[in-house]
């Protein structure tokens, strides 16, 4: 009786032990090769945007120079279609040495001499999503070992090729084995996407007490219709998803496309915004050599980064809707709040809306809050409960709103 209480005890210590393993108390931020360039192995046609060392080593180039470290954008992170078709004699993953000459140690060498940090792809399966060799059961620990050989300080962790049985095991495994090299990496698990992202097939206590961050829904696609969709989802579901994230553990609804082809000024914001909103990670897929200055004012807006890094590490919600108009709200440390006015409509026409903080619930302070509207970088004014917040949403935009008691100052 003794001993299985001690086992017990020693299982439930080494769960705590995977989920404090002190990294991201607030949600990661930076840049992976995947949603802009994809599979993209030509290099003999595209050497500038196939995935090779020298497109890596130009975005943290970029992510040095141009200010995104500066803000918080730190993981360059390489995704699917890296490696060789075939392990090497002792059984381990290694890089394609035609796009990759220098390997992943060199590599990571040169990111973190940037001040940043390297990420890596394996999956959870037979073979990669792009039909490159897997990480299966039996080479979790050697595969562990050699990311933390080379260094690496993030792996993404995929699910093609296996089933819930495989899964069931291999998470929890991997993350055993990250933390049995010593090496901190962030662990990105997408198990709960596979699984359809909701309980009873996903257990969230049991990922937040072994994942870093997990992907819930499937993959982004560069358009509104797949933003929207992912909003929509996380809306529907917020009850389950809110309470699942917090310090060291997220909700992940995917990457940032702000920068590339698929929306505009407006819907750019919109995403930013929504994903702020719920403590997500602003983990960016575009060219950064080639980004326009509107997309780059967007992406280091200071303000927004503040909310999104916010310490509290509470995911906000989807609080009321109003035709085509949604409010969320998140709470924030020191009685701040943020609130988007998201307008879902297409009808070409801004929709006005009114409201006030006693209607958002933002009563705490009694002597009044400061707002600023986020995107415009302005200082609205002061307001109290039923001072009326008259705005209006342009279609498929956003109202981003950071609201602190007057007692505080912040500079955004």
């Amino acid at each position: 009786m003794h001993f299985t209480s001690l086992c017990i005890l020693l299982t439930l210590m080494a769960l705590c032990w995977c989920l404090d393993n002190g990294l991201v108390r607030t949600p990661p931020m930076g840049w992976m090769t995947w949603q802009r360039y994809r599979c993209n192995i030509d290099c003999k046609s595209d050497p500038d945007n196939c995935i090779s060392e020298n497109l890596i080593k130009s975005m943290a180039d970029k992510m040095a120079d141009s200010g995104w470290r500066d803000v918080g954008y730190t993981y360059v992170s390489i995704d699917d279609c890296w490696s060789q078709k075939q392990r090497d004699s002792n059984g381990r993953l290694q890089p394609d040495l035609e796009r990759f000459p220098s390997g992943m140690k060199a590599l990571a060498d040169y990111v973190h001499a940037k001040g940043l940090k390297l990420g890596i792809y394996s999956d959870m399966g037979t073979y990669t999503c792009g039909g490159y060799p897997g990480t299966t059961l039996d080479t979790i620990k050697i595969d562990a070992e050699t990311f933390a050989s080379w260094e690496v300080d993030m792996l993404k962790f995929d699910g093609c090729y296996s089933n819930s049985t495989e899964k069931a095991l291999g998470y929890p495994k991997m993350s055993e084995a990250l933390n049995g090299t010593g090496r901190p990496i962030l662990y990105s698990c997408s198990w709960p996407a596979y699984e359809g992202g909701l309980p009873p097939k996903v257990n969230y206590t049991q990922l937040g007490s072994i994942c870093n961050m997990w992907r819930n829904y499937g993959d982004i696609q560069d358009s509104w219709d797949s933003v929207l969709d992912i909003i929509e989802w996380y809306a529907k579901n917020q009850d389950v998803l809110q309470p699942a994230a917090g310090p060291g553990r997220w909700n992940d609804p995917d990457m940032l496309i702000t920068g590339d082809f698929g929306l505009s000024y407006e819907q750019s914001k919109s995403q930013l915004a929504i994903w702020a909103i719920l403590a997500a990670p602003l983990i960016m897929s575009n060219d950064l050599r080639t980004i326009s200055q509107d997309a780059k004012d967007l992406l280091q807006n200071r303000l927004l980064i503040y909310i999104n890094q916010d310490a509290l590490g509470k995911q906000g919600s989807l609080i009321s809707q109003v035709g085509s108009l949604e409010v969320w709200k998140r709470e924030l440390i020191n009685g701040q709040y943020a609130v988007a006015v998201l307008n879902k409509g297409t009808d070409g026409l801004p929709r006005p809306y009114t409201t006030s903080l006693g209607l958002l619930n933002i009563t705490q302070c009694t002597d009044g809050y400061k707002m600023y509207n986020v995107f415009e970088k302005e200082y609205i004014g002061m307001f109290k409960s039923g001072t009326p917040i008259d705005m209006r949403v342009n279609p498929t935009g956003v109202i981003f709103l950071f609201i602190s008691p007057v007692s505080r100052s912040y500079m955004p």
